[in-house]
């Protein structure tokens, strides 16, 4: 529906989603939320694209479910997300948890076979409702990414290029509404830019 707001979770809440979940889908859930992945990237997401040196993961393809890996969406859906110090810790334990030397998918249910989406959305609702928080899509995971980088003020352009946007206008356009400053703001720095300037020439 045009104009509907997707669910976004604040940091305090994302935490707690995560601590509620299975241990082994708690990396998925976080990579979705701390490094704004899509759906078939993380299921083509290979730990050969993941670069704890440089801190950052790669993102080189998407999985289709009937042809399998495949091109990211767009040209600008191939791109490079930095690696957050949480995310890092939980990608390498789950690395180690995983028993396979760091290859193939890093959330397959083998090396070859991603894992199914279905599966871990029961999962992780049943988790949730354990503990009693409001239950949240992978989508939306990717949302409260955005919102996390708007609020720690990350410019639109890193943001458009982080999600993998086709153009800045897609961003501004999704999410214009939680970036901070309406037409206020830019008016009153106007204003303020002028009145120094006259005071300057006053002086």
């Amino acid at each position: 529906m045009k104009g509907r707001r997707d669910r976004i979770a604040d940091p305090r809440e994302a935490a707690a989603l995560l601590d509620a979940l299975p241990e082994g889908d708690r990396t998925l859930w976080a990579t979705a939320m701390y490094a704004g992945l899509r759906r078939g990237e993380l299921a083509a997401l290979d730990w050969a694209h993941v670069d704890f040196e440089g801190n950052r993961i790669s993102v080189e393809a998407s999985w289709d479910v009937k042809t399998g890996r495949v091109p990211p969406k767009s040209e600008k859906g191939r791109r490079t997300v930095p690696l957050p110090r949480d995310l890092r810790a939980l990608l390498k334990a789950h690395r180690l948890r995983q028993g396979r030397g760091g290859e193939g998918l890093v959330f397959g249910r083998t090396r070859d076979t991603p894992f199914n989406p279905n599966t871990v959305r029961r999962r992780a609702e049943a988790a949730w409702k354990r503990a009693g928080v409001a239950l949240i899509g992978l989508h939306e995971c990717r949302h409260t990414y955005a919102s996390t980088l708007i609020a720690a003020g990350v410019n639109a352009k890193a943001i458009a290029e982080f999600m993998g946007h086709s153009s800045i206008q897609v961003t501004y356009d999704r999410y214009a509404h939680l970036m901070p400053g309406g037409e206020e703001e830019p008016a009153g720095r106007l204003d303020a830019y002028l009145d120094a300037a006259r005071l300057r020439e006053s002086g």
